[in-house]
């Protein structure tokens, strides 16, 4: 099970756009996230007439790794890191390390 999920609201704590946050949209490797708003790169396309694209210049976000970010904890609001729990009936649990609630989803 992964700390970071897919939808989980993050801050990026290091690297060129150190404060921002986003909600993670997808994984692209097991290492590597893409987060919305986040690390935005402008890429020179060629156009594309097969798939109806057109050339230009084109802003993406591009990965970011999972190291980097950290879930944002709205009760804190800071920056928290991540713990599993065990609950009785077999289901792994993920809670915030600094006040111990449950995280949703």
């Amino acid at each position: 099970m992964r700390k970071i999920k897919k939808g989980d609201n993050v801050v990026v704590i290091a690297g060129k756009d150190k404060g921002k946050r986003g909600d993670v949209a997808k994984y692209v490797d097991d290492t590597h996230v893409i987060v919305n708003g986040v690390n935005t790169v402008r890429r020179h396309t060629k156009p594309n007439p097969m798939k109806n694209q057109p050339g230009g210049i084109v802003s993406r976000e591009a990965p970011i790794h999972v190291s980097n970010v950290a879930i944002w904890n709205p009760v804190t609001q800071k920056a928290d890191r991540i713990g599993f729990r065990m609950m009785p009936d077999g289901r792994k649990l993920r809670f915030f390390k600094s006040n111990g609630e449950q995280i949703n989803g």
